[in-house]
């Protein structure tokens, strides 16, 4: 059992499911607009581009870069399975390539480390970061998107 395995999970619904399908190849993609004539990109997915309306979406690969646009340290009272790791880091990564898309998760020395395995000290907003995938869950069932920090 690692670390991973008593946090809670994501439960992906039908507009979300490709963004974990994609995480389970190694790949960090966002959905975007389809239309020729708006190609925006959002996340959350949904099923319909903010934009302008369309209901054509595609998922673009990102190159997997970002930088902490925000973060905190949660301390108890916690859940249960989170308070076993406090003081740990929640992180906003603002996408190098998709400035406009933020996607939030923790900051970790490799796959398998706990959400504390980072020094909160160490981090700081603009801090540059890259996507690492980590599989969690019964038998890694779904494949998180996590952060390590690039020097």
């Amino acid at each position: 059992m690692t670390a991973n395995d008593s946090l809670l999970l994501p439960v992906p619904d039908e507009d979300g499911a490709p963004f974990w399908e994609y995480a389970a190849r190694g790949e960090l993609r966002v959905q975007a607009c389809a239309s020729p004539a708006c190609g925006e990109l959002r996340f959350p997915p949904r099923p319909c581009c903010p934009h302008c309306g369309s209901f054509a979406s595609v998922w673009r690969e990102t190159n997997g870069r970002g930088r902490i646009w925000s973060y905190v340290v949660p301390h108890p009272p916690l859940l249960p399975a989170y308070a076993e790791q406090a003081p740990y880091n929640v992180v906003l990564v603002e996408l190098a390539d998709a400035p406009r898309i933020r996607l939030a998760g923790n900051v970790v020395t490799g796959p398998d480390a706990p959400l504390n395995s980072v020094d909160p000290a160490r981090l700081r907003i603009g801090a540059p970061v890259r996507a690492l995938f980590c599989p969690a869950g019964p038998g890694g069932s779904v494949t998180l998107v996590r952060w390590l920090l690039e020097r």
